[in-house]
């Protein structure tokens, strides 16, 4: 029960991904926040009446006070896990100008808010080395090796800003205790994900609980050193 008693957000935690995360938080101790946009989500959600699920709607998290908002009645934060935000895939020719700036606030914007919020909610219980709070964002393959990321440009960059603002963060903050990491997962082995691309070998594909687990290691107490890592979560793909 190595969350007993601690809060932790988990964005985009009712998608596959997150739900994964939330089953494994849940089965530590956590007591689990998370923010809701899209309320159809919560119908495939398996832990909606969890005792120790604490479910927000109307969190939109590319508006700077509703985060803020969101994160004060939070109140004492040990661990934020952002795993909120979408995927665009166009020619960079056929890539609007407006389709780079969605891509760019879903998925760099709404990490950054977390994080700066989930930062001034962990000052606030102690900040010491070693107590402070972790911070694991989700970034993505082509953020970590752009040059996979042909025919998607605007995602990878927005991928690539997360991997960015994770290694500074996890230097910044260091000092406080706060480790700061991410993931780059490939493609995750989801049913909209085999739906998407029907003739693709499903079986090198990370499961979603298979990535889970080292999203919620780096959120534990356990990790007592790592700050600032990219882990690739690519399995055999």
């Amino acid at each position: 029960m190595i969350f007993k008693n601690k809060q932790v957000v988990v964005t985009g935690g009712t998608g596959a991904l997150g739900s994964a995360v939330v089953a494994r938080l849940l089965e530590s101790g956590a007591t689990v926040h998370i923010p809701v946009f899209n309320e159809d989500e919560l119908a495939h959600f398996p832990h909606n009446t969890h005792e120790r699920v604490v479910m927000v709607p109307n969190v939109d998290l590319t508006d700077e006070a509703l985060v803020q908002k969101f994160y004060d009645g939070v109140g004492e934060v040990w661990a934020s896990i952002h795993i909120a935000g979408g995927f665009d895939m166009s020619p960079v020719g056929e890539t609007t100008a407006s389709a780079f700036d969605a891509q760019m606030a879903r998925n760099a914007k709404t990490c950054f808010l977390c994080s700066r919020e989930a930062v001034k909610a962990m000052r606030g219980h102690g900040g010491s080395p070693g107590v402070g709070g972790r911070i694991v964002n989700v970034a993505a393959r082509p953020g970590l090796e752009p040059r996979q990321g042909a025919g998607m440009v605007a995602y990878t960059a927005s991928k690539a800003a997360v991997v960015a603002i994770t290694q500074a963060m996890g230097e910044e903050l260091a000092a406080d205790g706060i480790w700061v990491n991410a993931v780059a997962p490939s493609v995750l082995d989801t049913p909209a994900n085999r739906a998407a691309m029907a003739d693709a070998d499903f079986t090198v594909w990370p499961k979603p609980d298979e990535v889970a687990a080292t999203i919620v290691h780096l959120a534990s107490p356990d990790n007592g050193a790592a700050r600032g890592a990219v882990v690739p979560v690519y399995g055999k793909a």
